[in-house]
């Protein structure tokens, strides 16, 4: 049976969890808020995508915990479009509890990072930006210096899923779906393929994907591209619960549990583009 897609439960795992539920913490008393603490206010939006600042937090937790695939490397949060018609211009993102409510800066590149904060913690905060459920998708970016230009490293990549899995940043509906994701995550581990694969996105529409280490060269597969759409495809219903459904020709998959290719091992893109150039632009002016 071919590897399947973490992304992909509506198709298998929709009925597994009708009488199941997840065991809620308890909280914590909550302290009053510090005097002084920065506020922010940002008009609502009706039914917003938000994730828990407790969850993320553990995510950060977990990247000190697996540093070791990534030494040098710096952690954000990315804010990622799910739908093709949701603009990411003019985007406000704010931590808010019970009792505060607080901006959190974006860099152009749509990332961001979170400090800890005890009363975020205590009062089980969001993490919300103003667009609503179902626009917007969320992962991690875990960077390490002196990777060439265009390229990733494949050791932050498996920190990205490892981070992005404990912090449950994948985004699914009806909310059903996302207590299913949340199980598979606690049963199978999608960041060594047990079970599944862990979804990561190009900057632009991909041609190819090719891992490189030392003389050993290996281009991935066409089923490890664009959620095996190709030979799979999926129904529009069906698309319509993926967090990757606006990034379809950005998607690839990596052998992440693969120990004979080390954490230094890069991977580079051929982008369609390239290949491509859109009419007008210098690249096809130039093209023989």
């Amino acid at each position: 049976m071919p590897a399947l897609s973490f992304h992909c439960v509506p198709r298998l795992l929709a009925a597994l969890l009708l009488g199941s539920s997840l065991a809620a913490a308890q909280p914590a008393p909550v302290p009053a808020p510090p005097s002084g603490l920065a506020t922010v206010t940002v008009r609502g939006t009706r039914d917003p995508v938000a994730k828990s600042y407790r969850q993320m937090l553990h995510g950060m937790e977990v990247f000190e915990q697996f540093r070791a695939l990534a030494p040098q490397g710096l952690l954000r949060y990315k804010l990622l479009p799910r739908s093709r018609e949701v603009s990411m211009d003019g985007i406000v993102l704010k931590l808010t509890g019970d009792s505060f409510s607080q901006p959190l800066a974006i860099a152009p590149d749509h990332t961001f990072t979170l400090e800890r904060n005890a009363l975020a913690l205590a009062e089980d905060a969001s993490v919300m930006p103003n667009r609503k459920a179902g626009s917007m998708t969320w992962r991690t970016e875990v960077r390490s210096p002196g990777v060439p230009d265009g390229m990733r490293r494949l050791g932050d990549l498996r920190l990205e899923c490892r981070v992005g899995m404990a912090a449950h940043l994948v985004s699914e509906d009806p909310p059903l779906l996302a207590m299913v994701g949340q199980l598979v995550a606690r049963l199978v581990d999608v960041c060594k393929g047990e079970g599944g694969q862990y979804l990561l996105f190009a900057e632009r529409p991909l041609f190819g994907v090719t891992m490189v280490w030392g003389n050993r060269r290996e281009d991935l597969a066409s089923q490890q591209l664009y959620m095996d759409m190709l030979q799979h495809p999926v129904s529009g219903r069906e698309l319509a619960y993926l967090d990757s459904q606006a990034l379809l020709d950005r998607t690839y998959v990596l052998p992440l549990g693969d120990a004979s290719w080390p954490d230094d091992t890069l991977i580079a893109f051929d982008y369609m583009d390239d290949l491509h150039p859109p009419r007008g632009s210098a690249a096809a002016k130039a093209a023989p």
